[in-house]
This record gives C-alpha cells, sequence and structure tokens, in this order.
C-alpha cells in the first residue's frame, strides 16, 4: 500500500476526538481525510445534529479543500466509529460527482484499510443521473 494511505489514516484518526457538542450535536463519530489533486491533505468529521443540519465527515472534508481553494479530489478515506474504514455514503458520492463531473471516476476510494482494499469512485459509483 502506498504511503500516502497511511498518512490520510493518521490525519483522519487524529481529528476523529468523538464527543458531545451539545444535547442536540455530536462530532467526531466517523473522520475523513482527503488528498487534494495538490497532494495536500484535508481533514473533516461529521457533525450530528437533532435535525438534518449535520454533515458528513468526507464533505466536511471537501468543504475544508474548497475553503483553502481547490477542487480536485485524488483520495479519500474515512474511518468509521468502530475504527474500521468504509466507502463514503451516497451523498457524499453524489458532491463528489458533482464537484468533479466527468472526472469523478477516478477518485481513489479507501474500502478496507487493514485488507488495502481500494477502489475507485466510479465503481461505487458507475452510473450517475446526470
Amino acid at each position: 500500500m502506498e504511503k500516502i494511505w497511511h498518512d490520510l489514516y493518521k490525519a483522519a484518526k487524529a481529528v476523529q476526538k468523538p464527543r458531545e457538542i451539545s444535547e442536540r450535536i455530536y462530532a467526531g463519530g466517523v473522520a475523513a481525510a482527503i488528498e487534494s489533486t495538490s497532494g495536500t491533505i484535508y481533514t473533516g468529521v461529521c457533525v450530528d445534529t437533532s435535525c438534518a443540519l449535520g454533515i458528513c465527515a468526507e464533505r466536511n472534508a471537501i468543504f475544508h479543500m474548497i475553503t483553502n481553494g481547490e477542487n480536485e479530489i485524488k483520495r479519500v478515506l474515512a474511518i468509521m466509529p468502530d475504527g474500521r474504514t468504509g466507502g463514503p455514503c451516497g451523498a457524499c458520492r453524489e458532491f463528489m460527482t458533482q464537484l468533479m463531473p466527468g472526472r469523478y471516476q477516478s477518485v481513489e476510494v479507501m474500502l478496507d484499510y487493514e485488507a488495502e482494499k481500494i477502489v475507485k469512485l466510479g465503481e461505487l459509483t458507475p452510473e450517475w443521473w446526470i
């Protein structure tokens, strides 16, 4: 496995820190790290709320990337509450396809860090609706 995946894992793990923000908001159950095409790593955590105002860790990391002036993703890794990695949800996949239409298929996604299982976003989202 390439070293970048270890770096992404460490970056996500460093920010995970599950915690109650208030009686209505819980953060850090899931943490994500993305590598932009420039090679920069951006992180984010999920923010779960009592209503639909929360955000997934992957989109939080992507928003961090966009805030810093970038808009192309190369790799995505998310750590679930049980410490294992998993693929992005449908909303995160849709966001990535809208961010990079025509190019999203090549984004690498870590499905299982322990088994070193990496797939392309195009495999997870083969037929985009647009």
